[in-house]
């Protein structure tokens, strides 16, 4: 019987050929582009990360340039040669070729030029292969690399990640925005987040976090709303305050941008990206962030309860001016519009010891301190006329004992849309799911 070894030591990586200048390789990948010369031409190789240019010639290629075309997968056998006006310092003379594949047709879509010239729409429609584009596919790899930072400072910190349900018996927030299912003749939902178990989970490790999708059925069709998006959610027990976990997601995010410079560098530069500093992030209070608006731009509060999407741009506007910061934290946000899980201020108990993060002008993350005694959580719930015995599995926690505690949900797709300036949340999103799209 042959014995099958996993061995994938041979495959040279990007950043490893210049210590085989002289030498021969295999390379292999999609031919993004050829540009063809009057006696050569450049093939762009697209690798897994990045764009390798390789040159062609009658002179030492042993193949007819016609045997190659756009998007086939092929192993080239090249020669590494120094070569000092090149970015990397050399470049690869082909001399043979194995044809792995080959498309079958020509796409419609012309997606290996700089950007894709298409409307939103056609760009999602195609997603499967628009998303082979070099500036479209550095959006996720940078998510990648948020998701990396987010992930190494909290295990860093002694945080244990989690695995949620996202079948449910009873939403964490309720409503009407919460998509229903039938379960084996019961009827079930999936997860708008997983609130719940994460606050379960603080009394078993004290501190974890999740990322992973939650589902809103919301009935939006706007540039900042999805129906599935993916959310990174952390919580933490014995806290003195629900400034803690602002502090905690301050670091986290200096942390993160931090390594974004350090590994992925390429794709901030491809993209044009500008990390905020994140030397310190100010906060304000509710109350006094609606009259700061009302006041700087001679606006009317309409909505005592809330933020609208203008307001989270004017604010941001101020911020900077004042601060010359891009992110800011609001604070104290009415008890009203905040789910029954969430602590009252001692002083005022129509606020709520919680805030949201703005970015840009936009909510990005929403968290705060939860209600950590049963009676207290009881009594919330009962004012809201919330059937308690609906959430016994949830209540257990504080019948037995939980220590203060709190926690965030941060939206990554919404980060990582603002990171990149863009004007629509779908850009940041893989295979956006919102009211009018489920494909691909």
């Amino acid at each position: 019987m042959k014995k099958i070894e996993g061995n994938l030591n041979n495959r040279i990586e990007i950043e490893e050929i210049k210590n085989y200048i002289g030498r021969t390789i295999k390379i292999h990948g999609s031919i993004h582009k050829i540009r063809e010369m009057s006696s050569f031409a450049f093939i762009i190789l697209r690798t897994k990360r990045q764009m390798v240019q390789c040159i062609y010639s009658e002179e030492f290629s042993k193949f007819l340039l016609s045997q190659i075309k756009e998007e086939a997968c092929v192993e080239f056998l090249a020669e590494v040669v120094n070569e000092e006006r090149s970015k990397t310092g050399w470049e690869l003379r082909l001399i043979d070729v194995e044809i792995l594949s080959e498309p079958n047709e020509k796409s419609t879509i012309v997606f290996n030029n700089k950007e894709i010239e298409a409307s939103l729409e056609t760009l999602l429609d195609y997603r499967a292969i628009t998303l082979r584009n070099e500036r479209e596919r550095a959006i996720f790899k940078l998510q990648e690399g948020i998701c990396k930072g987010f992930r190494e400072f909290l295990l860093k910190h002694k945080f244990t990640e989690i695995h949620s349900p996202k079948i449910v018996f009873s939403g964490a927030e309720g409503g009407a925005n919460i998509f229903s299912l039938e379960y084996f003749g019961k009827e079930a939902y999936l997860t708008q987040s997983p609130q719940f178990y994460k606050q379960m989970m603080v009394g078993v490790f004290e501190r974890v976090f999740e990322i992973s999708p939650v589902f809103r059925a919301e009935k939006h069709d706007t540039s900042r709303h999805l129906n599935e998006y993916t959310s990174v959610d952390f919580e933490m027990g014995f806290i003195e305050s629900f400034e803690d976990i602002m502090n905690m997601e301050t670091l986290m995010l200096r942390y993160t941008f931090d390594l974004l410079k350090n590994e992925y560098i390429n794709e901030l530069n491809l993209l044009n990206v500008n990390l905020p500093d994140i030397g310190f992030i100010p906060s304000i209070t509710f109350t006094d962030a609606k009259v700061l608006i009302s006041k700087e731009y001679n606006r009317a509060i309409t909505d005592e309860f809330d933020f609208e999407p203008e307001e989270e741009k004017l604010l941001s506007e101020i911020i900077y001016k004042k601060y010359n910061r891009e992110l800011v934290f609001v604070t104290h946000y009415p008890s009203k519009k905040r789910p029954f899980y969430a602590m009252d201020d001692i002083n005022n108990k129509n606020f709520t010891l919680s805030f949201d993060l703005i970015f840009r002008g936009m909510e990005i993350t929403t968290g705060g301190q939860r209600i950590h005694e049963l009676n207290q959580q009881i009594e919330k719930m009962v004012s809201r006329e919330i059937n308690t015995e609906l959430f016994e599995s949830y209540l257990m926690i504080h019948k037995y004992g939980m220590p203060p505690h709190g926690g965030l949900g941060l939206g990554l797709e919404r980060l990582t849309s603002k990171l990149l300036n863009q004007n629509n949340i779908r850009l940041s999103t893989l295979f956006p799911r919102d009211i009018s799209r489920i494909t691909p």
